[in-house]
């Protein structure tokens, strides 16, 4: 799914891209590079936890899912789980700030996605949810956010002050004062007040990020991606757009911008975004792992590209 210039819930075709390829440059925990080595390799600056059990994995060639049996290459895409040749306590796991929501297009082919990445690196955070069978979120939309672009959405930075207005909407702010009453029954307040009231409720919350709990993205081309994004269960989602990134996707959907990102890209951003505005912490490589089977890959299909002269 290629978030949509960064922007959209990651609507890119994705791929695992599970052919071995020419040995690769091991990525893990690397100094930061010269403009010109970014250029050529935009993840070399990540902070990645050893790939040494990726390049014996590809020597060894592809092996059996633990689980189903099928014949895979690193993970299997159906099982979400390393294969035998990759002992899971060799795979990094990270721990997210908040819960993460993937819907699946049902036409979406599961090795071409990087979702599974997210799932398997993240395995407590993350849920892939095959459409249509997703979960209700009315309820808790004052909590939950969706990472689309449209004339609605905000940035990652103003998610706080947005939720809150849900919150006032339709659920107290405060779970340990919470009268329930409706939101037309409370005083009308002016502009002015009413953003100090809301600024008061973000205080008292302890941080102002604590309000956001699950973040939604949609996996999916982006042609594919209109089906869900109509969907009634995903409707007064508070509604998310990432700017300003590339895509290092190596399965680019033709024709559209270099800012339509991966799954786990668009995910992986998102964080680092979350991170830096909300939590209001220094990023120093918390979330950079749930790129530790993209960028292997990223550097596989670069060296076999660069190997066939087509770069």
């Amino acid at each position: 799914q290629l978030t949509m210039s960064l922007n959209s819930p990651t609507l890119v075709n994705e791929e695992n891209s599970q052919e071995p390829e020419k040995k690769s440059e091991c990525l893990g925990s690397v100094e930061w590079q010269t403009p010109s080595s970014f250029q050529d390799n935009p993840l070399q600056q990540l902070h990645l936890a050893s790939q040494e059990v990726l390049e014996k994995a590809k020597k060894s060639g592809r092996s059996k899912c633990p689980r189903c049996s099928s014949s895979r290459m690193f993970y299997c895409y159906t099982c979400f789980v390393p294969v035998e040749t990759v002992p899971t306590n060799e795979i990094p796991t990270v721990k997210l700030p908040l819960k993460i929501d993937i819907i699946k297009h049902p036409n979406e082919t599961d090795g071409k996605s990087t979702a599974v990445h997210a799932k398997l690196l993240a395995p407590d955070d993350v849920t892939i949810y095959k459409y249509p069978c997703i979960p209700e979120y009315e309820e808790k939309r004052h909590e939950i956010a969706l990472i689309f672009p449209g004339p609605n959405s905000v940035s990652v930075k103003d998610i706080a002050f947005h939720l809150q207005k849900y919150a006032k909407k339709g659920t107290c702010a405060n779970d340990n004062d919470c009268s329930r009453e409706p939101f037309l029954k409370q005083a009308k307040l002016e502009p002015e007040e009413e953003e100090n009231d809301l600024n008061e409720c973000i205080s008292t919350s302890g941080n102002e990020g604590t309000r956001l709990k699950k973040i939604i993205f949609i996996d999916s081309t982006w042609n594919q991606t209109n089906k869900i994004i109509t969907d009634e269960r995903l409707q007064g989602l508070l509604q998310i757009e990432l700017k300003t990134r590339k895509t290092c996707f190596w399965r680019h959907q033709k024709g559209k911008p270099d800012t339509y990102l991966s799954t786990i890209e668009a995910i992986y951003y998102f964080l680092v975004d979350y991170h830096q505005e909300i939590l209001k912490e220094n990023y120093k490589g918390q979330y950079d792992n749930l790129l530790f089977f993209f960028s292997f890959m990223y550097t596989l299909i670069k060296n076999a590209k660069c190997c066939a002269g087509k770069e």
